[in-house]
């Protein structure tokens, strides 16, 4: 079977600041380059992967593309560009130009503005990303789950994928009002779902694969097999597990699959969505 990692980050503390890591934190606070998770990929029978932004600048966009070209094995990119520009589209293409660029991605979670999402340029900025054949990873929390349709309604033909199953409140074992807002988005086929982020929503000390049931059950029932795809979230997850603690949570939180939904989950599901080669 092969495998391909959705959702992993490479950052080098030497080039971008990575405001969002906390100072003191050891485990963050180092660089992740690709010679670093080569030999795991190896070890773990890795395909392909979709290295995911990490910094807000187009500098970093380029960095990430340059990995891409330097190490086959990353199959696309999800950078960041300022949707707010009135020349986005014009970044876009200078970035389609130096390697495989396949999504965007901002940081929403961050946002002050709760409804940064629906504003009018940002909307205008995902349709040039739309235009382009790209697709928008969707970095929320459950508050901006309800934004999510009005999204999808406007830009049909944009595929979205839902970073990290919106970091529910693993830690405390809720599941609402995340799983009423998730279960909203079932109707919609442009939207995609990742399995990813989750150990670190969970207790970094404590957490067990049971944990995370409940949650993937639920992405699974709203989103189906083939809107759902796996994600390390390396190096970040290294905050509560190694990776293949990450993998082996997912698979064990999924249930019982026939061998073609496992592939699908696995493998199919991000290599349709990313249009990988």
């Amino acid at each position: 079977m092969e495998i391909i990692d959705s959702h992993h980050h490479l950052w080098d503390l030497d080039l971008f600041q990575y405001d969002w890591m906390p100072e003191d934190n050891t485990i963050l606070r180092q660089s992740y380059v690709p010679d670093d998770l080569a030999p795991i990929f190896e070890n773990y029978s890795i395909s392909g992967s979709v290295v995911v932004q990490a910094d807000q600048t187009v500098e970093e966009a380029k960095f990430l593309l340059k990995c891409a070209n330097d190490f086959p094995w990353i199959k696309g990119v999800v950078g960041w560009v300022d949707l707010q520009d009135k020349r986005v589209g014009d970044t876009l293409d200078e970035l389609i130009k130096l390697g495989p660029l396949v999504g965007i991605r901002h940081q929403i979670e961050e946002e002050p503005d709760q409804e940064w999402l629906l504003r009018e340029q940002t909307l205008a900025g995902l349709k040039a990303v739309s235009d382009r054949n790209l697709s928008y990873d969707l970095l929320v929390k459950p508050v901006h789950l309800k934004q999510i349709p009005s999204v999808c309604n406007e830009l049909p033909d944009l595929k979205m994928v839902v970073d990290h199953i919106a970091k529910p409140n693993i830690l405390d074992q809720e599941l609402q009002p995340w799983s009423d807002l998730i279960y909203k988005l079932h109707p919609y086929e442009n939207l995609f779902c990742k399995v990813s982020g989750m150990v670190t929503e969970a207790d970094h000390n404590d957490w067990k694969p049971q944990d995370l049931l409940p949650y993937v059950q639920t992405v699974k029932e709203v989103f189906g097999i083939d809107r759902l795809m796996w994600g390390s979230d390396w190096p970040v997850c290294l905050l509560a597990a190694n990776y293949k603690e990450v993998m082996d949570a997912a698979l064990f939180a999924l249930g019982e699959v026939s061998p073609e939904e496992k592939n699908r989950f696995m493998f199919g599901s991000a290599a349709e969505f990313y249009r990988l080669r």
